[in-house]
C-alpha cells in the first residue's frame, strides 16, 4: 500500500472522528495515529528507542 493511500486513509479516519465525535475525538484519533506510527516504525526497525530521548546537542558536542 502506498504512503499516499494510508495518508488518505488517516485522513479519512480523522474526518470521520472530527465529524460525529467533535473536536476531542479528533484529537483523540490523531494522537492515537501518532503513537501507532511510532510504534509500526519501531517494531519495522527504522526506530532506534534511543532516538526518541538522546537530543542533538549532545551530539554536537561530542563531534
Amino acid at each position: 500500500m502506498s504512503m499516499a493511500m494510508v495518508g488518505m486513509i488517516a485522513g479519512m479516519a480523522l474526518a470521520f472522528a472530527g465529524y460525529f465525535g467533535g473536536f476531542g475525538a479528533f484529537l483523540l484519533v490523531a494522537a492515537l495515529g501518532a503513537i501507532g506510527f511510532v510504534v509500526g516504525r519501531f517494531l519495522d526497525g527504522d526506530l532506534d528507542p534511543g532516538d526518541l530521548f538522546r537530543s542533538r546537542e549532545r551530539d554536537d558536542r561530542r563531534r
